[in-house]
């Protein structure tokens, strides 16, 4: 299942100094999760600056942050960058700090695994579980990205398995080439901070609606003692006039 393509709708700018009368767009806390040596880093500044980055120098954990306009939404966007030593282990049970902080942080996820990695590839089901562990009563979006798409004469992990493990666990898919189409990678991030912010307006209208006092049942013993005396009036009315 691919994301709707949304590119030519995208706009980019550095977030400004805060003010006291400028009005802050809606935030959006997206985490970056796979492997080591996947593409990370290179798919997020790509999709910020729309160049490509081969080379970069061991990943520590950085957070972006971007004024992002959607469809002429205007969106807060903060993207957190996860060393790819960080990984789950399959019984979930050792975890390493820093990820599951990470995880509790974010309200988006891209899990992402490089075609030419089939270890990679194994890893999106453990840190997809996490999620899920972590966010058990939560709608949070979770895209699974195939990277490297150019890069066929290498491929060890076929587009079907990205179909099928994303079938199964119930999440978007798409593969793409972060070096080569800048369109896919802007697709993915766009459609992923649409989703969160789908879950903002669900959730801000579940407080409102939670604000607004529930009117009172009406009592039927009041209800008859009015229509008695409705009716009882009207009978009298007439003996009045005459």
């Amino acid at each position: 299942m691919r994301p709707p393509t949304m590119s030519g709708h995208c706009l980019l700018a550095p977030i400004p100094e805060s003010s006291s009368d400028y009005l802050l767009p809606k935030d959006i806390k997206l985490a970056v999760l796979g492997a080591g040596r996947v593409g990370k880093s290179a798919m997020i500044v790509r999709f910020l600056t729309k160049r490509f980055i081969g080379d970069y120098e061991p990943n520590t954990g950085k957070l972006y942050s971007r004024l992002v306009y959607v469809e002429g939404d205007q969106l807060s966007l903060q993207i957190q960058d996860t060393p790819g030593g960080i990984q789950v282990q399959d019984n979930l049970t050792q975890v390493v700090d820093s990820l599951s902080k990470c995880v509790q942080w974010a309200e988006g996820f891209l899990l992402v695994y490089s075609i030419t990695d089939y270890d990679s590839y194994q890893s999106i089901r453990p840190l997809y579980q996490h999620i899920r562990k972590v966010h058990p009563d939560s709608r949070a979006p979770v895209i699974i990205v195939g990277n490297k798409g150019d890069l066929l004469h290498a491929r060890q992990v076929q587009t079907h398995d990205g179909i099928q493990l994303a079938n199964e666990l119930g999440s978007l898919f798409l593969e793409i080439s972060t070096s080569e189409n800048y369109e896919d990678v802007c697709d993915v991030f766009q459609h992923l901070c649409k989703e969160v912010s789908k879950l903002h307006s669900i959730s801000g209208e579940r407080r409102r609606a939670s604000i607004i006092p529930r009117p009172r049942s009406p009592n039927m013993q009041d209800l008859k003692r009015r229509f008695k005396q409705a009716l009882s009036s009207k009978v009298k009315a007439p003996s009045a006039v005459g």
